[in-house]
């Protein structure tokens, strides 16, 4: 990852179309009420503000051929099992708009590396043997992508990455990354944080994942805007609770039993937080006791609001499919392509999180 600390390179504006809504917060992805749809337009992923500058890519520069992604072959590499409603909603936007675009179903190809590396990168490079013209992947980390790069250069397939960002040569390596400003996210937390201790107290950061660039800019972003806003806020535990729900309640039970009188939790996505309000429940906290800062926007985490079990959540929006398709589109019709296409997430806190809970996912 370029850590560019939050101040991402200008991108380009790119108009989305409307997105479907998922419903449900299943935890499994063999649950088919996880793949409940409701169309809703204010839950469509948008992009911020363009500015002038920046790095760019167009088909000429790449050195690709015009596809017409209707009887195009795309594949679509999602990193972790569906096993939570952030991916969930990711590759079912994928889908969606796939079939919305008239996409014969037979040429989206899906694969899942289940939170394996190793089994990302074979999936990768045997969605390019199985001659795919377009690769959208959803990183489960930021580095070791050569030998799939080395092999979709040679082809002249163009790489779309979502949520996460890829260490790559723009425009050689991949197109572009569309996500969340990751270090904004984390400033948010802080200041919510802040506002829920009235600046002063202890907090704990639960962690994501270690070796992808979320982890890295949501806890960079939250422990500077903390210094910076609220000094008097002190940071007595951090573990990894590896985006999961069942991590996040171990991690969270390790927490109460060395730091019973912490003030607050940072989790740096809504499963761990999730977690987190289990082992509040079973250490005989009481809703609002802990004051509980989270980032994605599930319809779980959102509701937690409305219980009084979360302070804020701050969105991050996984409806990638529209941009993702529109932002081929674009490119595959000649017109320059952003390095870097962030969208821009809104939060829940208890002014609205009750009549926005069908916009969560």
């Amino acid at each position: 990852m370029i850590d560019m600390r939050g101040r991402w390179r200008p991108a380009l504006a790119v108009l989305s179309a409307s997105a479907l809504l998922l419903t449900g917060c299943a935890k499994s992805e063999d649950d088919p009420a996880a793949k409940t749809t409701a169309d809703s337009s204010a839950a469509v992923q948008t992009t911020k503000s363009a500015a002038a500058g920046g790095s760019t890519c167009t088909l000429t520069k790449f050195g690709g051929q015009k596809v017409d992604l209707k009887t195009a072959t795309i594949g679509f590499s999602q990193s972790e099992k569906e096993a939570n409603p952030f991916r969930i909603a990711e590759t079912q936007s994928i889908k969606d708009e796939a079939a919305k675009l008239g996409i014969p179903a037979a040429n989206l190809k899906v694969t899942n590396a289940d939170s394996k590396f190793d089994k990302q990168i074979t999936d990768v490079s045997t969605l390019i043997d199985q001659g795919v013209q377009l690769l959208v992947i959803a990183p489960l980390n930021s580095d070791g992508w050569d030998s799939v790069f080395q092999k979709a250069a040679a082809k002249k397939i163009p790489i779309v990455t979502i949520d996460r960002k890829i260490n790559a040569k723009h425009c050689t390596d991949f197109l572009t990354f569309i996500g969340s400003d990751f270090y904004e996210q984390g400033k948010r937390a802080a200041d919510k944080m802040a506002k829920a201790l009235n600046n002063t107290g202890t907090v704990a950061i639960l962690l994501g994942a270690p070796g992808n660039n979320v982890t890295t800019l949501r806890t960079n972003g939250f422990k500077e805007q903390i210094a910076k806003v609220a000094p008097n806020i002190k940071i007595e535990f951090e573990q990894t609770g590896q985006f999961s729900r069942e991590e996040g309640q171990k991690v969270s039970e390790q927490l109460l039993q060395s730091k019973p009188n912490i003030n607050g939790i940072y989790a740096e996505n809504d499963e761990m937080a999730l977690g987190a309000i289990t082992a509040l429940k079973g250490a005989s906290k009481k809703a609002g006791d802990v004051k509980i800062v989270t980032i994605d926007g599930t319809k779980g985490a959102v509701q937690g609001i409305v219980d009084g079990w979360i302070y804020s959540v701050i969105e991050s929006n996984p409806r990638f499919g529209p941009l993702a398709f529109g932002t081929a589109t674009k490119f595959f019709n000649g017109e320059e392509i952003a390095e870097n296409i962030i969208i821009s997430d809104r939060e829940y806190d208890s002014a609205n999180a009750a009549a926005d809970l069908g916009l969560a996912y």
